[in-house]
């Protein structure tokens, strides 16, 4: 008797209820339907203040740079570390931009080329003690937060140092000019009831949404292909359907006030490479090994103490790149430029999902807790609620994230 050739036949996997599906992945998606609650509460509660075009624009800028150094910071923690010096970092960066531009009068390109590549030493000379010497990154970075806030007071001499040219400022406060023409936008500004439509971006939310359909469909069509347990079809269409509404959303009222700000573009880039870093590349997945188990990885042969150097090495360019940003924003440096903003940092990248311990954690998530961070910062601020109730909130709001993850651990365990 002939046994039939299957060898060709298309894996079955059984695909989980909504429910079911929701609770088994809780932590991927708890941040993202807790965005979502915080945001339409402060909409509700600031009446409508919070979505509005040029409080949306503020709510990016503002939180540019701690995105950008949750990037990095994500990448650290994921490899079994932390990094305490990237507030100081970002500010001693900052008071050299000043001293360079302002008191030196050097091109504002060379100085940004110079900062981040100290930048990029700064994280290389940290990164060596724990990488090589094995000193608990603790307290290296500890040290390196003390001497880089320091070397800040003795750069700017106790005082502040601006403004900067235009073209520094640029890279913080500018807006991508509207590339399609006028008539169009005047058009879309009639049909919208609108004062004005910067077109590029109301496109640039239009094209996003639709990248991120045609992703997801491409991974699911994969997933299939492979046999990978997928989620449900209606939980997959109302994600999508909520994401890209979302980002054409936030496009659209972008669109209503200057457009698309630089450090948007900036931020966005960043993402998307340091995404496709970690999740597709081996060097990412090598990563994750690391912070998963050392010994482990070590012994499959990959080379720990480069891979951990390197971590913290990015993570100092990015500070650096945070640095130009911030100071560029205030148009100034001041001596107390990025003090404490380590913890924000820190804070978003475990509220996104990355555990303590390392090995976990990714790039969408540590941006989504940065906003949720920011949203948390900008409604509280709208409402007049006090610094010190602020702080107190946000503790607890990170208290919980940790909580979140251990209470996940022992219930897989």
């Amino acid at each position: 008797m002939e046994l039939a050739d299957d060898t060709n036949a298309t894996p079955v996997v059984k695909t989980k209820g909504i429910g079911e599906y929701i609770s088994s992945h809780l932590r991927q998606y708890g941040l993202l339907f807790a965005l979502i609650a915080v945001m339409a509460f402060f909409e509700v509660v600031t009446d409508g203040t919070l979505l509005r075009a040029v409080n949306i624009t503020n709510l990016l800028l503002q939180n540019s740079y701690i995105i950008i150094m949750a990037l990095g910071m994500l990448i650290v923690i994921v490899s079994g570390n932390i990094d305490l010096s990237v507030g100081s970092v970002m500010g001693f960066i900052g008071a050299l931009a000043a001293v360079m531009i302002v008191n030196y009068d050097q091109s504002p390109y060379l100085t940004m080329i110079v900062c981040l590549a100290i930048g990029g030493l700064i994280g290389a000379a940290q990164g060596y003690w724990v990488a090589y010497w094995k000193i608990p990154s603790f307290i290296v970075t500890l040290a390196g937060m003390l001497v880089f806030r320091g070397l800040s007071l003795w750069l700017l001499e106790g005082q502040s140092v601006g403004p900067f040219p235009k073209e520094f400022q640029i890279i913080a406060t500018g807006f991508v000019p509207d590339l399609f023409p006028a008539g169009i936008g005047a058009a879309l500004a009639d049909l919208f009831g609108a004062r004005k439509v910067n077109v590029l971006a109301l496109a640039t939310g239009i094209a996003a949404a639709a990248l991120v359909v045609w992703i997801g469909l491409r991974q699911r069509a994969q997933n299939k292909a492979y046999g990978i347990e997928d989620e449900p079809t209606s939980f997959f269409v109302v994600r999508n359907v909520i994401i890209a509404a979302a980002l054409i959303f936030v496009m659209f009222k972008l669109s209503l006030f200057r457009g698309l700000p630089n450090v948007l573009i900036t931020m966005g880039i960043l993402t998307i490479i340091y995404a496709f870093i970690t999740e597709t590349t081996t060097v990412g997945r090598r990563i994750y090994a690391l912070g998963g188990n050392q010994k482990a990885a070590k012994l499959s042969g990959i080379k720990t103490e480069r891979l951990t150097f390197l971590a913290f090495t990015n993570m100092g360019v990015l500070a650096a790149a945070a640095g130009l940003v911030f100071a560029a924003r205030l148009n100034t440096a001041t001596p107390k430029a990025g003090f404490a903003l380590e913890l924000d940092v820190i804070a978003a990248v475990f509220i996104g999902g990355a555990s303590m311990s390392g090995g976990v954690g990714t790039i969408i998530g540590a941006v989504v807790g940065a906003f949720l961070m920011g949203v948390l910062n900008n409604g509280m601020s709208i409402m007049g609620i006090g610094i010190d109730y602020q702080q107190m909130i946000k503790g607890l709001v990170l208290l919980a994230a940790v909580i979140f993850d251990v209470y996940n651990k022992n219930k897989q365990g």
